[in-house]
């Protein structure tokens, strides 16, 4: 009979145990309504178009979206040394939806996972929004590794991109060179160089460039209609909570290439290279999350597209204020045999 009491004694204490245990997953899984968040719905929610034009040995095949590549490849056939081998092949080039960038205001919530929310451990820091005191917009961002065609079994026999698999890579919430502009000055001093009237005259090219077609990749420094991409840090100067976020998000392609994470594909056609100072045009990206865009490259103006993308209540399954954008990367590669 003791012996039953004791086991029916441990049985409570586990099962109490497992309740605290499961109140505690409930805290961390379980978003408040300001982090809402459904996961991507590969089909309906990616713009495919955005993976044109594309070019195979020289032949260009046009976007529906009427969106032109600033360049081509200019040659058919290529010779690349890959390690002791050479290939020996057709040039090829292509856009990759391969990486998906999410702002939000509120610290560690991810609308991607499915409004997963994870304890702030400084409880009132670093939350975002729209600033109130100044015309500005603070967001926390998160980088995703998401190569949608390799997650869909898509073009593995390919072998210009990587295999790769789903992960978040980079949460700025634990950042301080995203959360303190002056220590995000470390990772851009040049930031000093551009600071001046002139060269933010000349960013005024680079706005008209990116409303036509595309921007123009000497002027690092700009950012076409959305503001600038100096600091590399989670404020911007910009009112317009939509244009503010994707010109967050942007920056966070410029600061991933800065910090030697993320390689351009459309440098070489040999491989991958390292651009600390990015190429504006070897990307574009679409909005996903709380509603579809236009595919679009960097700097077009917000005032052209962002009608109806951020509602006061948000989508059925999305939270206003949490955006995800969708990162297409231009690909050009050396499509072959390896020989000996």
């Amino acid at each position: 009979m003791e012996n039953k009491t004791k086991k029916t004694k441990n049985s409570k204490q586990f099962l109490f145990v497992l309740f605290l245990l499961l109140i505690v997953q409930v805290q961390v899984v379980f978003a408040e309504e300001g982090c809402r968040g459904s996961f991507i719905n590969v089909i309906k929610d990616i713009r495919w178009d955005a993976m044109f034009p594309v070019e195979i040995a020289g032949i260009e095949i046009k976007s529906p979206s009427e969106l032109k590549n600033p360049d081509k490849i200019g040659q058919v056939v290529c010779v690349c040394k890959k390690s002791n081998k050479v290939v020996l092949g057709i040039t090829v080039s292509y856009w990759a939806p391969t990486r998906f960038v999410e702002t939000t205001k509120i610290p560690f919530c991810f609308p991607i996972l499915g409004g997963l929310k994870l304890n702030n451990p400084n409880q009132g820091t670093k939350v975002g929004g729209e600033e109130t005191d100044t015309p500005a917009t603070k967001q926390s961002a998160h980088w995703y590794v998401m190569p949608i065609w390799h997650m869909m079994d898509l073009f593995l026999d390919v072998p210009c991109l990587p295999v790769e698999g789903f992960d978040l890579a980079y949460i700025t919430e634990v950042d301080p060179t995203w959360n303190n502009d002056s220590v995000g000055f470390i990772l851009n001093p040049e930031a000093l160089l551009v600071a001046n009237p002139v060269a933010q005259m000349a960013c005024m090219a680079d706005s008209v460039a990116s409303t036509a077609d595309y921007p123009l990749d000497q002027l690092f420094w700009c950012m076409g209609a959305w503001n600038n991409p100096y600091p590399m840090t989670g404020t911007v100067s910009e009112s317009n909570y939509i244009k503010g976020n994707v010109s967050l998000a942007s920056r966070m392609i410029y600061k991933m290439n800065r910090e030697l994470i993320h390689w351009d594909t459309a440098v070489d056609i040999c491989g991958a290279q390292i651009t600390p100072f990015w190429i504006k045009t070897h990307y574009k990206m679409h909005m996903v999350k709380p509603t579809r865009s236009e595919p679009m490259y960097i700097g077009r103006p917000s005032i052209l597209w962002e009608t109806g993308k951020n509602m006061p209540y948000g989508t059925q399954s999305n939270s206003p204020d949490n955006f995800g954008y969708m990162m297409f990367q231009r690909v050009k590669c050396c499509l072959g045999y390896s020989f000996p």
